[in-house]
């Protein structure tokens, strides 16, 4: 049996419609899973049934998460806010960790993740964290800009088997106090963490970066993916 990955949607002010990167479901489909689109629901009654029919979580790329999630007031340089999806995003993971099912957090999703766990973001690399290269590469986003480090004995390191692996990278926003539930996985060559997990969990990982325009050119990024359908698998059996 396959399992259904449940995946929270992109939302269109201007449309009032969500709406789904491709990417995402070709990714899922060719590791063997179904992926279904979430609803824009944020009732926790509603979310418990929805999610009772999934398998795993994927937490999308998408928008800046609200930095009063964390305690700070929006700077000039963060984006755009979308409360609706940080409230979805938020009852998302309330429900999914309470079950213990597997969760898989890209860019925006791995920095949500961390926030709902206690940590913090920098809203914008630049502007905060001087030094740092420029992590908002230009089209297209196919192939890689820079390597990241696995951090060594982490379960992504254990995974793959290497030191580094090269990453695309789509953001301008970044974890800076990772949450006290979470460890990293991965930092990029300028120090910037790049990748989460928590302890204690069948599956709970965040990645900085997106697979799911890379997967079919770097075998190591669909491995990720796969990995995290695997592990949803085996709640399907």
């Amino acid at each position: 049996m396959k399992p259904i990955i449940g995946l929270s949607p992109l939302y269109d002010e201007e449309k009032r419609g969500l709406w789904m990167r491709p990417g995402y479901l070709d990714v899922l489909y060719a590791c063997g899973a179904i992926p279904l689109v979430l609803p824009f629901d944020s009732d926790a009654v509603d979310v418990s049934q929805v999610l009772s029919i999934c398998d795993g979580l994927l937490l999308t790329g998408g928008v800046d998460v609200d930095p009063r999630l964390y305690g700070e007031e929006p700077i000039d340089a963060c984006g755009p806010i979308q409360k609706i999806r940080d409230d979805l995003e938020y009852r998302l993971l309330d429900t999914a960790l309470e079950k213990d099912m597997p969760v898989l957090g890209i860019c925006r999703g791995s920095q949500i993740l961390n926030v709902y766990c206690g940590g913090t973001l920098y809203q914008d690399l630049t502007t905060q964290q001087p030094g740092t290269f420029n992590h908002a590469m230009e089209p297209p986003f196919e192939v890689p800009c820079h390597k990241v480090a696995l951090e060594d004995g982490e379960p992504l390191h254990e995974l793959l088997g290497v030191d580094s692996i090269p990453v695309n990278s789509i953001h301008h926003q970044a974890v800076k106090n990772v949450a006290p539930t979470l460890v990293p996985l991965a930092r990029s060559i300028d120090g910037v963490i790049e990748g989460v997990w928590m302890p204690g969990k069948r599956f709970v990982w965040g990645v900085q970066w997106h697979p799911e325009w890379i997967w079919d050119v770097d075998p190591r990024q669909r491995q990720i993916v796969q990995h995290f359908v695997d592990v949803c698998a085996h709640s399907a059996c």
